[in-house]
């Protein structure tokens, strides 16, 4: 019968008047009470997972950027390490070759390697001509012109004999003509030697 009467009171309470403010039936107040405290948890609540919610974006986008970072540099780490191999490697090929480069006080030297091997191969009338010495940024060319006597299977083996030799020697602009005494022919060639710039630190 008691509860029939409040909601029998709730119902007939005249609530658009603001004077009555204070006269509310209790169930009212407390339905408004706990209405209110609703909205206030709801919307702390609201607040709260959005401010966790985009502190949680943040940080997986700073995970992405970092892992990303990580990632970069250790391609990086090993891409140096495989770069320093690879100079090491270059060095280790260019100090090779500087040693095969002959000095200044080691052309004497080669110019009788290269008439050994006219004498090796069978051919005469050896004529060595050095000529002047070209600079160029990190070495010296010193051109030497080639004129010898014999067969072209002679001329084989002394080509070969040369370009054979451990000092670094190329050979260029040969031609091979009938000797105009006897039956020879005359092949005339040009070798070049060079040099380090300071070619002297690498003398053997």
């Amino acid at each position: 019968m008691a509860f029939k009467d409040t909601i029998a009171q709730i119902k007939d309470f005249d609530y658009e008047d603001p004077n009555k403010l204070g006269v509310w039936p209790l169930p009212t107040k407390i339905l408004v009470c706990l209405f209110i405290v609703a909205a206030v948890l709801a919307g702390t609540y609201y607040f709260k997972i959005k401010a966790i919610n985009e502190s949680l974006v943040r940080e997986q986008a700073e995970e992405r950027s970092l892992r990303k970072t990580f990632e970069t540099r250790s391609a990086q780490a090993a891409n140096l390490a495989a770069y320093r191999a690879q100079m090491e490697e270059m060095q280790q090929s260019f100090e090779s070759l500087l040693a095969r480069l002959p000095s200044d006080t080691e052309v004497p030297g080669l110019l009788e390697d290269i008439d050994a091997r006219s004498v090796e191969s069978g051919l005469g009338d050896l004529s060595l001509e050095l000529q002047p010495q070209r600079d160029a940024e990190y070495y010296v060319e010193l051109p030497i012109n080639i004129s010898v006597r014999g067969g072209y299977h002679d001329f084989g083996g002394f080509v070969s004999g040369v370009a054979g030799m451990p000092r670094i020697v190329t050979l260029h602009n040969f031609s091979i003509n009938q000797a105009k005494e006897g039956g020879d022919l005359l092949m005339e060639i040009q070798a070049k030697t060079y040099h380090y710039q300071g070619g002297g630190e690498n003398e053997e």
